[in-house]
């Protein structure tokens, strides 16, 4: 099946402003369940140039630079995705020990993991919620991180919140709701503190109920080895399935934000997004 993903973000300025370049993360990222049959990016004013690249941590970007005086800043992006089925479970941790927390990465894969295990502060709460859950499971490690994953979807309240950063891990467990980032910038910062590499991903979920109201979603990935990078969506509860289209992935959930850029001038911005998801058997 194909899955059509039209993306539109549009920032309309009070008066005219200049345009610095600006970095725009929207191309799907090719992944052992979906082919990427074609993509396009529409981008207006006219660009003075654009170029793909691929930035530190191996993410498509495109590169955008501009002349001249802009009220508007509008991207448009057409991706169209072959899917087919996909079992998340088909791996095997190895060596074994990684079945059983905690564990420890070896020499060499510890410096190569150092953003991905970089932890911010979190409070005593927060930290006892996830050794009841890991004890619970008697320190399996799949277990514990599909308890997890279903637990924050149980326990917190999910809400929709189209701008600004993520919570701090202590402010999103405190208020127990949030939207799909907080929850995962919230068990990224948990996994860590536990010693699991774990990485912030956004991209997007296809999801198949009527009249559905699609915008970025935000989800988790954790590094295994024997499985490499797997994904847990604590909004959903769920391990990721065939239905998730990561964009980007970063140790720093700023470095997935499928626009960024500056301008000079003073006028004040509004920001207006549009996300259709199709698929088509």
């Amino acid at each position: 099946m194909e899955v059509e993903i039209i993306h539109e973000t549009e920032y309309e300025y009070q008066s005219e402003v200049y345009l610095e370049p600006h970095y725009f993360r929207f191309k799907p990222r090719e992944t052992p369940y979906a082919e990427l049959k074609s993509f396009g990016l529409e981008v207006s004013p006219k660009v003075a140039g654009i170029s793909q690249q691929k930035d530190a941590e191996n993410n498509t970007v495109h590169f955008s630079w501009y002349e001249g005086m802009h009220t508007k800043l509008s991207i448009r992006s057409t991706s169209i995705l072959t899917v087919t089925p996909y079992n998340p479970f088909n791996f095997l941790l190895y060596p074994p020990s990684f079945n059983q927390m905690p564990f420890e990465y070896d020499d060499a894969l510890k410096k190569l993991l150092i953003p991905f295990v970089e932890k911010i502060s979190i409070g005593a709460s927060l930290k006892e919620y996830g050794d009841v859950i890991l004890s619970d499971v008697n320190g399996n490690t799949l277990g514990f991180l599909s308890e997890l994953t279903r637990h924050i979807h149980e326990d917190f309240v999910l809400e929709i919140r189209e701008i600004g950063e993520p919570y701090q891990p202590d402010q999103t467990f405190e208020l127990k709701k949030g939207s799909c980032r907080d929850f995962a910038w919230m068990q990224i910062q948990l996994l860590r503190h536990l010693g699991i590499a774990a990485r912030f991903v956004s991209g997007y979920f296809y999801v198949e109920v009527d009249n559905p109201k699609y915008e970025l979603h935000g989800w988790t990935e954790v590094f295994l080895p024997g499985a490499g990078w797997i994904g847990y969506d604590p909004s959903n509860g769920i391990r990721t399935s065939n239905m998730y289209f990561p964009v980007s992935s970063s140790a720093n959930y700023l470095n997935t934000m499928p626009v960024s850029g500056s301008v000079r001038g003073n006028a004040i911005s509004i920001l207006t997004t549009s996300l259709k998801i199709k698929l088509h058997h």
